[in-house]
């Protein structure tokens, strides 16, 4: 597939709109469809003045503005996806929408055309069975915002084709995406590594250990976080970081290393979403009134080390069960979510046997599975080995 193949995007909401502005910044003619008209005007609206205010800021030319617009079209048939040699769709995170949209999408485009799901939390095989022929169908996962986030998860499902798979990535790259290839298993890699970052700052939060702008300031000033876990929430919004942490919670048959907290479930049913609601953990506006972190710097370090701890076991767990290369998921992490190193290294750093030792404190104290230590990281102490 070259520069001058159509792109096809279906799904006009922010990440729609963005994968639409990174095809077309690239050279691409991009059609993006979405059932809703309104949706269109409003993507199409909120396109323009994003792109507007990259000019001010002198950050664009107008010329290099006015191209990447003129390359988009926003259109209410999808039946013109007929020419597009690449489709991404980025529509609700619904099973049952997806497979509808790629079975009338399949009619319409060309044999050779590439398909791909923009799913964070479904899986590639669930999906493809929407397919008379997904050899041509994979997840190709960007991150919000699409233009500025650099990590794309390259995902294979089952019956997905090698060349597909080559093909769809040397694309993306060329996009000057970073790509990571990660098996088709839930939450791909980021979304997985990640989850200790949540729920274990929310368990010591429900334990009492520290109050929330404490954690957040302890990840950030002494873990080197660029957000806090509760700030992060907050901005992801509730509604939606929940349901990842339920979706992968029930696709792991209810692993407790993914269980989610009554204290966000609750949160979501009182309407307390984060920063687009004006309350999360944090208040937003103007007469918001947080309180100070307690910068102990002793609470602080152990704070760290609990989290940390838990993030580079999960970060083991999806090497052992070769969800992806260990580059590839230090690679995610630092590139997809802004980590400040990558796991896996930074347990290097940090000496395999001492993870292993404060994650087997854990499970001695608390008697649960949620604290296992990985078996690669046994094995690796017991070896003597390190990750490089």
């Amino acid at each position: 597939m070259d520069q001058s193949a159509t792109v096809g995007v279906i799904g006009a909401g922010t990440m729609g709109t963005g994968i639409a502005q990174v095809a077309s910044t690239y050279g691409h003619e991009v059609l993006v469809y979405d059932a809703y008209a309104e949706q269109l005007e409003s993507a199409e609206e909120g396109l323009r003045s994003i792109l507007q205010r990259q000019v001010e800021k002198e950050r664009m030319t107008q010329e290099e503005v006015d191209g990447i617009l003129d390359r988009i079209s926003f259109v209410e048939d999808i039946t013109g996806f007929g020419e597009c040699g690449l489709v991404i769709e980025a529509v609700v995170e619904d099973l049952e929408i997806k497979k509808d949209v790629f079975q009338r999408l399949e009619g319409i485009v060309s044999r050779d055309c590439i398909i791909a799901t923009n799913t964070s939390s479904l899986s590639i095989a669930s999906i493809s069975s929407a397919f008379k022929r997904p050899g041509r169908f994979l997840g190709i996962h960007f991150f919000n915002p699409a233009p500025l986030m650099p990590l794309v998860e390259i995902v294979p499902g089952i019956p997905t084709k090698e060349d597909t798979v080559k093909t769809a990535r040397k694309l993306i790259d060329d996009w000057g995406k970073t790509t990571v290839l990660a098996k088709d298993t839930p939450g791909f890699i980021v979304n997985r590594v990640a989850r200790p970052f949540y729920s274990e700052a929310i368990r010591l939060y429900e334990e009492g250990y520290a109050d929330v702008p404490t954690i957040d300031w302890a990840m950030k000033e002494i873990g080197g976080f660029r957000m806090g876990p509760f700030e992060l929430m907050d901005f992801i919004g509730h509604d939606v970081n929940y349901k990842v942490t339920e979706t992968v919670f029930e696709e792991f048959f209810y692993d407790p290393r993914f269980k989610p907290s009554f204290t966000q479930k609750r949160m979501v049913e009182a309407g307390y979403l984060g920063k687009k609601s004006g309350k999360g953990f944090y208040e937003y506006g103007d007469h918001a009134d947080n309180a100070e972190p307690t910068k102990d710097e002793e609470l602080g370090q152990k704070i760290v080390n609990r989290i940390l701890t838990m993030l580079i076991n999960e970060a083991c767990d999806a090497v052992f069960m070769n969800v992806a290369t260990i580059e590839d998921v230090d690679l995610a992490m630092t590139e997809g979510v802004n980590y400040p190193k990558g796991l896996l290294k930074w347990a290097d750093e940090i000496g395999l046997q001492e993870v292993l030792d404060r994650i087997s404190r854990l499970q001695t104290e608390y008697r649960e599975d949620r604290y296992r230590p990985n078996p690669l990281l046994k094995k690796m102490v017991r070896e003597n080995k390190t990750f490089y």
